[in-house]
């Protein structure tokens, strides 16, 4: 059955570029298994929180939120590589781009090691409980929790490179087949604990966060030995000057990654400190749901990131124009059916979803659909800006968003409690969107002289 898709497919497929064919067909094949790994994703919300409880689950979360932020640390590399990798191929420079692969390897792998040794130093000086605002009810080891997941991130730092590779050379197809891989794993694992083992948060950090990193590992043993074997990283190819060639384009892509932090993965924290962790699983249980729109965004985005590189390098203005009016055409359909679609139905699924043991607001939902609206649109420029290395604006704008966005949730979550938080972040995306899609049409018309062409 698989082959005959396939077959079917790739004739279709033949009547098209080669640059539209490869995105065209990553986008069939990353629905199937974005769609496999949204569905195992909402199946384990409901498991996990049955598993522990509602506050414990809000305390994985937190957690795994604080973690997130240290994603900052590979300073843009991982991004950095990404468009130098696929600029490389585009040209054919097979040496160039085995070089960047490795050079970026060696240098992730140091900085992992690094943040580990000083974190194991840290660690045990930090009233984390007092920090996540955790109550005394609460009996799990935090302290525990926390290093499981930091040594898990240090691990998934480096492994994860090789989703980076896959994607720059127009396979993000494979990189879901991996993601999904590890989540299904993940779901058959915490569901043989719900069985075996009494609830416990230490038990389910160590399920969530070592299975992905076991797929990881064997996908990289894969692919670098048969497929990706002539990009494979190998030690004695790391060369300093290509990893200051990452560098210097990774630079601006780390301010990015910071103000992107700030922006979308704050929220946890803020809602722990200032409501309670119970307030943290309402919020994420919410934002779950309305977050498979902005999955389902990416699937169509992904491929493109790489694409417009290739279009870049090559000059190639009338497909970029024609590729970018057909994805804002999706992102209004989206915005004007799906999304108010999804927010009518939501009281029905969040009952047919975890039942009466969580309530969630309708004016969470309502904050939350707008949210989505914002973060696609700030994706579709976002991910053409990347593409075509014009990033100075988004830049400016992060570092901006740096300094307003968590003080404005702060107060807004003390004065409106839990939308509030959303509100902060729909200011924000507002603000970008304007800016970066009028540079995206600058850029477009080929009139984007100055700071816009930056």
């Amino acid at each position: 059955m698989l082959y005959l898709i396939n077959t079917k497919v790739n004739e279709f497929l033949l009547q098209k570029n080669e640059r539209s064919a490869k995105i065209l067909r990553n986008i069939i094949w990353s629905f199937g298994l974005k769609g496999g790994s949204i569905l195992v994703g909402l199946i384990l919300v409901p498991m996990t929180i049955n598993y522990i409880n509602p506050i414990q689950y809000g305390i994985w979360i937190t957690i795994s939120s604080i973690v997130s932020w240290m994603s900052f640390f590979d300073i843009g590399m991982g991004n950095g590589l990404r468009n130098q990798v696929a600029a490389a191929i585009a040209l054919k420079k097979y040496d160039e781009a085995q070089k960047y692969v490795s050079s970026t390897y060696v240098v992730l792998g140091f900085i992992s090691f690094v943040l580990l040794v000083i974190f194991c130093f840290i660690n045990p000086y930090i009233n984390w409980r007092g920090f996540l605002n955790i109550p005394g009810s609460v009996k799990d080891n935090i302290s525990l929790a926390i290093f499981i997941v930091f040594c898990s991130f240090c691990i998934q730092f480096v492994v994860q490179l090789i989703n980076i590779v896959l994607t720059s050379i127009h396979n993000p197809a494979k990189s879901n087949l991996i993601t999904f891989l590890g989540q299904l794993g993940a779901l058959a694992t915490v569901f043989v604990l719900t069985k075996t083992i009494p609830g416990s948060l230490t038990v389910l950090v160590l399920t969530l966060t070592l299975v992905p990193i076991i797929t990881l590992i064997i996908a990289s043993a894969i692919f670098y030995n048969t497929k990706l074997k002539f990009i494979a990283p190998k030690f004695s190819l790391f060369d300093f000057s290509y990893a200051k060639n990452i560098f210097s384009v990774g630079t601006s892509f780390f301010i990015i990654q910071i103000g992107s932090i700030i922006l979308l993965q704050t929220d946890n924290i803020i809602i722990s400190k200032f409501i309670g962790p119970s307030s943290v699983t309402e919020f994420n249980v919410s934002f779950k749901l309305f977050s498979v729109i902005m999955m389902l965004f990416s699937i169509i985005m992904t491929p493109y990131w790489s694409a417009f590189t290739d279009a870049n390098a090559k000059k190639d203005y009338s497909w970029m124009k024609a590729n970018m009016k057909r994805i804002r055409r999706i992102w209004l359909l989206i915005s004007v059916l799906v999304v108010p679609t999804l927010l009518v139905c939501s009281d029905l699924i969040f009952k047919f979803w975890i039942g009466n043991s969580i309530q969630i607001s309708k004016s969470l939902s309502m904050w939350l659909a707008l949210y989505v609206i914002g973060y696609i649109c700030l994706n579709l420029n976002s991910y053409f800006l990347n593409g075509v290395g014009k990033i100075k604006i988004q830049l400016y704008l992060y570092i901006i968003v740096c300094f307003l966005n968590i003080p404005l949730s702060c107060i807004l979550a003390k004065e409106v409690g839990i939308n509030g938080v959303v509100i902060s972040n729909i200011i924000m995306l507002l603000i970008m969107n304007i800016i970066l899609w009028i540079q995206s049409n600058k850029i477009l018309s080929q009139n984007d002289g100055g700071l816009w062409a930056k």
